[in-house]
């Protein structure tokens, strides 16, 4: 049957608009990092990159190739870690070319590192890219975290945020770092912003004091 992160991974990926207490397990990505406003042509080179690697994995069967465990699947979402340069901390208004961004798009359990060879050489072949070079394989853990849906424009995820900020308060809970992560699950270049769905998700812990 084929693996739908949507459905068989609903608790990670499919949250209320309310916030929720979550433990995200262990997960293995391709990274890449980047700088700026997130509506220029850097960020979006950054995106085709990551997405020309996950489908290399994707298709290989029909590239004549079958990584051992091999199982059908859907290609797992965008997702981005955001923070902020020591600039952009210090200034009064929100400056987007200050952004400092962790691309990734997360790959199944059975990609193992002869796979991930196999899909730098196939999205190579098939379009030379230079960003190739600056992608990673990464395996994070994030542990306990708060995460919400937001729906609507991401210029209006403040609002989202004033809702994890409470329930954190209410629950005895601190955000481990001024960071935090974005689930895209569908895609902002074809969608009108009031119906873009967004996964907003910040690591936390227990308040000791």
């Amino acid at each position: 049957m084929k693996h739908e992160w949507r459905k068989a991974e609903k608790g990670l990926y499919v949250p209320q608009a309310s916030p929720v207490l979550i433990h995200i397990p262990k997960q293995r990505f391709f990274v890449i990092h980047g700088k700026g406003n997130p509506n220029g042509e850097e960020f979006a080179k950054r995106v085709e990159v990551l997405y020309s690697l996950a489908y290399a994995i994707r298709m290989m069967p029909k590239n004549g190739f079958v990584p051992p465990g091999y199982y059908e699947y859907t290609v797992y979402p965008l997702e981005a870690v955001w923070s902020l340069t020591r600039k952009g901390r210090l200034l009064s208004a929100l400056d987007k070319n200050e952004f400092l961004y962790k691309l990734m798009i997360r790959q199944p359990d059975f990609v193992d590192n002869g796979t991930i060879l196999k899909a730098f050489e196939i999205a190579n072949r098939k379009k030379p890219n230079d960003l190739l070079n600056e992608v990673t394989f990464e395996e994070i853990e994030e542990g306990m975290a708060v995460q919400i849906l937001h729906v609507g424009p991401y210029d209006a995820e403040p609002a989202s945020f004033e809702k994890i900020d409470r329930f954190l308060e209410e629950n005895d809970l601190l955000r481990r770092s001024k960071k935090h992560r974005e689930i895209y699950l569908n895609d902002f270049r074809k969608t009108v912003p009031a119906k873009l769905k967004t996964v907003l998700r910040c690591q936390v812990e227990k308040d000791m004091s």
